[in-house]
């Protein structure tokens, strides 16, 4: 039997919208907070615009199921968008902190549903056969976006000031409503009884059936988050330069290695990737901890963008596979808002720690998040195998 095609127009226009919202995103995660500060708003202040975003991000995906039932995947993803370019549209126009957070709100809400919702459209559209390798590649227009955008929104601030900036960010924003009218709606039909039938609370939180990758997912997150945050500052202390290129390097193998992580996943399962990912992150946190040199630093940059581009989208396809069809919506809620609380989380808690004792020794908080990871990962796999089995019996049958 010959494989299903992957590479077809609303797989692409999927992939590039996603790409596009996130450089939108990703443009003005550091150059907010600079915008900010010149309007003479307080450190505080700072960190609240910058904090809210992810707090209200997380609040619209308890909502999933709602908006699924209302609107549709497609309108949802529209809307998210939307509420994106309208937020970054209104930011070159506003000058005081409320106004400001009131826009940052926005942002957050459009962001959660847009995420959301582009990832659940990818899986109906990805052949299931060819998931593992599909999400791997949907991820890749955030990889190239993270490895570009931030740079490109710093030069633009620097060179041509708020306009540029906020101008950017909006059209790449408008773009990804472009492609999005090339992306069809394939999502399979949901059964009655899934309409009419009431959600728990929990499960707006943590879809049923995904206890383990969610919270895998959620200490990665906190990991992934505190190097993506405090590298820099950790470099400064250990008087290393240059550190940007950490992400440089990073991003590279990031790209290289989501280009052959999902279709070893379609074939072996989640644990020959998943395992050699965790351990490369777990050896990225060592050697950034022992780092003294800046090619010490751009080792551990190898690790740690092989680890990440072999963990993120393992974990993604994980809870998609764990959960029927007309549950996707639910398990990309999940992935983003396990992922945001660990990041979230994380930062706010080992930022604190690290005033007291450096951010040097505040990464052996992560490594050990890391070490808890592989433990947890590895007793699943051996000592829970029927887990496994009965998630793919399950998605098998739902296909």
């Amino acid at each position: 039997m010959s494989k299903k095609s992957l590479w077809t127009m609303p797989f692409i226009a999927i992939i590039i919208a996603n790409g596009l919202l996130f450089g939108s995103f990703h443009s003005l995660l550091p150059t907010l907070p600079m915008y900010v500060a010149s309007l003479g708003a307080s450190g505080t202040e700072i960190g609240l615009i910058s904090g809210i975003f992810g707090i209200s991000a997380i609040f619209i995906r308890f909502f999933t199921d709602d908006f699924v039932r209302l609107l549709g995947k497609k309108n949802c993803l529209y809307i998210g968008i939307f509420l994106t370019l309208a937020a970054t549209m209104s930011y070159a126009f506003l000058t005081s902190v409320p106004m400001l957070m009131t826009a940052r709100i926005i942002q957050g809400l459009g962001f959660g549903l847009g995420t959301t919702f582009a990832a659940a459209l990818a899986v109906d559209i990805i052949p299931p056969s060819r998931r593992g390798e599909g999400v791997g590649y949907f991820g890749l227009g955030n990889t190239i976006s993270m490895g570009i955008a931030p740079a490109l929104g710093v030069a633009l601030l620097t060179d041509m000031g708020p306009v540029g900036l906020f101008g950017f960010s909006s059209l790449a924003a408008a773009l990804a409503i472009g492609s999005t009218l090339f992306c069809s709606n394939t999502a399979p039909a949901t059964s009655p009884s899934s309409v009419k039938q009431s959600v728990p609370w929990k499960s707006r939180l943590v879809e049923a059936g995904t206890g383990f990758p969610s919270f895998f997912t959620m200490l990665f997150g906190l990991a992934y988050g505190c190097v993506n945050t405090f590298i820099a500052l950790m470099a400064q202390e250990a008087n290393i330069e240059q550190p940007g290129f950490f992400f440089v390097i990073g991003t590279v193998f990031i790209f290289l290695t989501r280009t052959f992580g999902g279709r070893l996943y379609d074939r072996k399962g989640p644990f020959w990737v998943l395992l050699p990912g965790i351990l490369s992150y777990t050896l990225a946190v060592f050697l950034i901890i022992r780092a003294t040199t800046f090619a010490d630093l751009m080792t551990a940059s190898v690790f740690y963008g092989t680890g990440a581009g072999l963990i993120m989208p393992s974990l993604m396809t994980w809870l998609f596979n764990a959960v029927p069809p007309e549950r996707r919506s639910n398990a990309s809620a999940t992935y983003y808002n396990m992922l945001d609380t660990g990041t979230s989380g994380g930062i706010i808690l080992l930022g604190s720690v690290a005033g007291f004792i450096g951010y040097i020794h505040m990464f052996y908080i992560v490594l050990a998040a890391m070490i808890l990871f592989l433990a947890g990962f590895v007793y699943h796999h051996f000592f829970r195998p029927a887990v496994s089995s009965i998630s793919s019996a399950q998605e098998n049958s739902h296909e």
